[in-house]
């Protein structure tokens, strides 16, 4: 009766494990249009004792840059992220670039927080540039010599694994992740394009049918293990 209860844990240790790795998939699955977006991935591990556990791993890769031809998007080629505030003071971190200007006219993200230490846009602007380096520059006629306005800063952290996904697509630092270092001098910043999540489809839809198969086999063993106990019990001298 003991191998028997043993193989019913392990099973449902595994059902657990990877109930819990099909979510992170599906998440991912459900952030595949999120802008700036990066995969977190279930790692599992075997324990000495034969049972499974997990940890999670986020995949820093870049996600693909698309032209949008949209003065207000930006995109970060390479590493970072842009600290953004809201009206209350919080500070965070994305790498959404798909900004707007505000009613008072300050570059904000899509949900009204302000970008870096607050660039407003003139309103005789008739157009703006936003330099490789996050200058910003407002030309009030074709031809006439461009005004810098502010910077859109970037900074770097330690451990960029380590920052917590908050809402609408923000990051916050944790002690893993480290405090914010701003870069000074770089040229990531990229103006009319947007930064795609790096999720792949195929990878997702192919983890997600191997892992309903791992469960559906692990719930028949358990079902098999069932069986053997009730005929076990049922047993008749």
């Amino acid at each position: 009766m003991k191998n028997l209860q043993g193989i019913i844990r392990k099973n449902t240790n595994n059902v657990l494990n990877q109930w819990d790795k099909l979510g992170y998939v599906a998440n991912n699955l459900a952030n595949y249009n999120t802008r700036g977006y990066k995969g977190v991935r279930f790692e599992q591990m075997l324990k000495e004792d034969g049972y499974l556990t997990g940890a999670l791993r986020t995949d820093m890769s870049q996600g693909s840059i698309q032209v949008t031809s949209n003065p207000y998007d930006i995109a970060i080629n390479g590493q970072g992220y842009i600290p953004v505030f809201s009206k209350t003071g919080e500070v965070a971190y994305t790498r959404d670039g798909a900004l707007k200007q505000g009613k008072d006219g300050y570059l904000v993200t899509s949900d009204d927080w302000i970008v870096g230490n607050g660039i407003k846009i003139p309103s005789n602007c008739h157009r703006f540039v936003i330099k490789g380096n996050g200058d910003v520059y407002a030309y009030e006629k074709t031809q006439s010599k461009g005004q810098k306005i502010g910077n859109i800063p970037l900074v770097r952290f330690a451990n960029p694994e380590g920052l917590e996904l908050t809402d609408m697509n923000k990051m916050t630092p944790t002690d893993e992740s480290g405090e914010p270092i701003l870069v000074k001098e770089h040229n990531c910043i990229v103006q009319n394009n947007l930064e795609n999540s790096n999720i792949d489809i195929m990878d997702s839809v192919g983890d997600m049918l191997r892992l309903n198969a791992s469960m559906l086999a692990s719930t028949r063993m358990m079902k098999v293990v069932d069986d053997m106990y009730n005929k076990s019990i049922n047993i008749r001298e």
